[in-house]
């Protein structure tokens, strides 16, 4: 299987790059198409389509090829996968019905090949992410293989959307069913955003929305305990808090392992916190503070381990990067990408997002926010 990745600043430019790309014999039977919500994605997913290209689209906060990181553009890679390995979906939802669609994804993907996996993006701005992996994996069973992102709109927080040949929403779920018998597909999320502190409980939530910590206003002991001042618009109920990416909880799991859960919006009104993904109620959480540098060779180091062997590589890469680590990092960003892209000696295309779904180091499915999943994928 062959991939070419190409990136442009416009329209016209990234159909020229498409036509030179095919121009040399290459037939590419799927575009993953990562793009700003500014620029015309409408009429390059038309460009596609009519070169008979299946579709994997979602709108980003940032976009790469390789290490070489824009922000406004348009970054596509082209593969010749055979067309029988691998199936595309496309299911519109609302923040009521995520899990019963992702449970209906499940089922289709369970259905569609003997060995699946499932590469997905997710659009809208408060979708539950945690519903979308516990809905795949009630449709499909626990041993599903689920990695993705979930789309951005260049931090605007408001409709950011995913799309194929001639679909295209906000709250809609977009998915890629590879058959593992003849393409592999392994990938792992990992974050390296480092816990302070003592462990808190959750003392009163519902779903996403985290209303106290130790019996006291979720946003209020966040502000105090973290020195985060957060902008409050008295005319807005709901508020944006950006600042939040570089401040999250940390939801420690069962099992030993822990997520963390970004606060993306605050409501002013409740001093409540409104996470991109379910916080149980009685919860234990840390809260957190931005990784030092050495949380890039941690994610090297973790992506490197789900290689059979250190020769092994792949044919191409696919990588949703949380936008936080993007703010994070600023310039040393292209270098984890670049290290990550080395591990596998292939061609990389990914964006920066509001969410990731993937294995985590010890193997379960999850919802992650400020990771990096990563996404090899090799044909037999």
């Amino acid at each position: 299987m062959q991939a070419k990745t190409i990136k442009a600043n416009t329209t016209e430019g990234i159909i020229k790059e498409i036509d030179h790309t095919i121009s040399d014999g290459f037939k590419p039977t799927l575009a993953i198409v990562f793009s700003s919500i500014k620029q015309d994605w409408k009429t390059v997913s038309e460009v596609l389509n009519k070169k008979d290209i299946i579709v994997f689209g979602a709108t980003t906060a940032g976009e790469f090829i390789d290490g070489d990181i824009e922000e406004g553009s348009i970054a596509i890679m082209l593969l010749d996968m055979n067309p029988g390995y691998f199936k595309l979906e496309f299911f519109e939802t609302t923040t009521e019905t995520t899990f019963e669609t992702a449970k209906k994804l499940g089922n289709k993907a369970k259905n569609s090949f003997t060995n699946p996996a499932l590469i997905i993006a997710t659009g809208g701005i408060f979708i539950d992410g945690e519903h979308i992996v516990d809905g795949i994996m009630e449709g499909f069973g626990k041993e599903a293989t689920v990695f993705g992102g979930m789309a951005g709109d260049d931090l605007i927080a408001e409709k950011p959307l995913v799309f194929t040949n001639n679909k295209s929403k906000d709250n809609a779920l977009i998915a890629l069913i590879i058959d593992e018998d003849n393409i592999d597909v392994r990938g792992i999320a990992t974050c390296g955003w480092n816990a302070i502190g003592t462990t808190k409980t959750v003392t009163k939530s519902k779903g996403n929305i985290v209303y106290t910590i130790d019996d006291k206003p979720a946003l209020d002991m966040l502000m105090k305990y973290l020195g985060v001042d957060v902008k409050i618009d008295e005319d807005k109920e709901i508020v944006a808090f950006l600042n939040s990416w570089y401040y999250p909880l940390q939801l420690e799991r069962d099992n030993g392992d822990s997520v963390i859960r970004a606060t993306r919006f605050a409501n002013n009104k409740e001093r409540s916190l409104i996470c991109t993904g379910s916080v149980p109620q009685g919860a234990k959480i840390k809260f957190s503070l931005p990784p030092d540098f050495d949380a890039i060779e941690t994610v090297v180091l973790e992506c490197a381990s789900i290689k059979d062997d250190e020769q092994q590589q792949a044919d191409a890469l696919i990588m949703f990067s949380c936008v936080s680590r993007h703010l994070s990092f600023g310039a040393l960003m292209s270098e984890e990408i670049e290290q990550v892209q080395n591990v596998w000696k292939a061609p990389m295309v990914g964006f920066f997002t509001y969410g990731e779904y993937g294995k985590s180091k010890i193997g379960t499915n999850e919802f992650h926010n400020n990771a990096c999943c990563v996404v090899a994928l090799k044909e037999k």
